[in-house]
């Protein structure tokens, strides 16, 4: 079975551990079974590919996963790191929000 992860395609992260430290972008992908997402322009890797039909073959560059325990959601104020809490709205909605700053990330 797949776990559940705080972070969601969209968001935006930062990578808080690795060759990409310090960096920053939008999640384009989560993989829940390998518990991974893919972060546009992140963790670039080179792929020889065959060429196939109406493809050409060669080297192509493409994002791949990283480690979620390796990413951190970033503030929407502070642009730092942050961690991510639920909590209930008046209407009765679920959303999350930043811990350093308490604003919400869902809207």
């Amino acid at each position: 079975m797949a776990t559940k992860f705080k972070i969601k395609r969209g968001d935006k992260v930062v990578v808080i551990a690795g060759r990409e430290k310090g960096k920053t972008g939008e999640v384009v992908r989560v993989l829940r079974t390998e518990s991974r997402a893919v972060v546009q322009g992140l963790n670039m890797v080179r792929r020889h590919t065959r060429p196939r039909p109406g493809e050409p073959g060669g080297i192509v560059e493409k994002e791949a996963g990283i480690h979620v325990s390796n990413l951190a959601h970033v503030d929407p104020q502070t642009q730092k790191p942050t961690r991510i809490g639920y909590k209930f709205l008046d209407d009765g909605r679920k959303v999350r929000y930043a811990k350093r700053s308490g604003e919400v990330i869902d809207t």
